[in-house]
């Protein structure tokens, strides 16, 4: 699982150095890609993998689905970690997101974000004034 928030920043040649802890989970392989907000998405291969099997199998003629495939897959930049453990976030990717220098990395279960700080504290903040509905989760079946 991946969980927490860790804050770092971008090196001269727009490599990010993961985390610790979630280093382990990424070795191998990750697959980088755009999220439905202003983030982007860090997934491990195996999870990607899972992904990309559910999403290849929607109708190929649905404009949800063709939206959804054109957004995770025209955009995935897959990569390895060098021995520093650290990943290019490809320039493409960066503008996407509005990443700079500063980036904010967030384990949300399976996989990761990436955000600019300043959209992070944004989408934090609505989060908070989500969570604070107890309407919203009952909607979840949780």
């Amino acid at each position: 699982m991946f969980l927490g928030e860790f804050r770092h920043s971008l090196d001269d040649k727009s490599r990010l150095a993961l985390p610790a802890r979630f280093r382990a989970r990424l070795e191998v392989g990750l697959v980088m890609t755009t999220g439905s907000d202003k983030c982007l998405l860090v997934y491990p291969m195996d999870e990607f993998t899972v992904l990309f099997e559910k999403v290849s199998a929607l109708p190929v003629m649905g404009h949800e689905s063709s939206t959804l495939r054109r957004m995770l897959f025209t955009n995935a930049h897959d990569a390895v970690p060098d021995k520093q453990n650290r990943v290019v976030v490809p320039q493409k990717l960066r503008e996407f997101a509005q990443i700079t220098n500063e980036v904010v990395v967030v384990g949300v279960g399976k996989f990761v974000e990436l955000w600019n700080p300043a959209e992070w504290d944004r989408a934090r903040d609505e989060v908070r004034e989500h969570a604070a509905r107890k309407d919203v989760w009952a909607g979840l079946g949780i």
